[in-house]
């Protein structure tokens, strides 16, 4: 004969079903005794330590003052100049309010010395060209200057002249900003 295992149940308890899967009541939290006891004690021992720590500093002090007393306290001893310390005076304020400085700058001298930049050299002149436009945005003027050597024609990017190769350099460093690189500096 087949049996109902689901329709079957257990007696209530309480006046409640047996459903709740067999949960009662929570448990009741309990105090933590030990750690609590464990807390006050170290509490009350960390206390007690810093009341000898600040009772024995008062004692030593009274002690020491007391013996100071009783002893005749010999002659002050003179005072080594080594052991203070020093007092800084800054001076060079008053020196440098007065003092005049001369620089001795040599006159330009007239020389026929100019430099010039070549930022490429190609065998083809649109490639020559590009270069030139993309100097040219950048603010400057260059040339293209055709040459013919031992080895075939060359078409070179040139900047310049130059009067000071600081000003050459300014403009490199302009260039090698805008990735124009291979730029270099010659007398002219």
């Amino acid at each position: 004969m087949p049996r109902d295992y689901v329709r079957r149940s257990k007696p209530k308890q309480n006046g409640r079903s047996s459903r709740s899967g067999g949960r009662g009541r929570a448990p009741e939290r309990r105090i933590p005794w030990l750690a609590l006891t464990l807390v006050v004690l170290l509490g009350a021992s960390l206390g007690y330590l810093i009341y000898l720590v600040k009772g024995s500093a008062d004692t030593r002090t009274a002690t020491t003052a007391k013996a100071a007393q009783t002893t005749q306290s010999p002659p002050p001893a003179p005072v080594n100049p080594i052991d203070q310390r020093p007092v800084e005076k800054w001076r060079y304020i008053e020196q440098l309010e007065n003092k005049e400085i001369v620089v001795d700058v040599p006159k330009e001298q007239e020389s026929n010395v100019r430099y010039q930049m070549q930022c490429g050299s190609f065998r083809s002149a649109d490639q020559a060209e590009q270069l030139k436009a993309r100097i040219a945005f950048q603010g400057m003027v260059a040339q293209v200057r055709r040459t013919e050597g031992s080895n075939g024609v060359w078409y070179r990017v040139v900047l310049g002249p130059y009067e000071r190769k600081r000003q050459a350099e300014q403009d490199k460093h302009k260039l090698l900003r805008a990735n124009v690189n291979h730029c270099a500096i010659w007398n002219w």
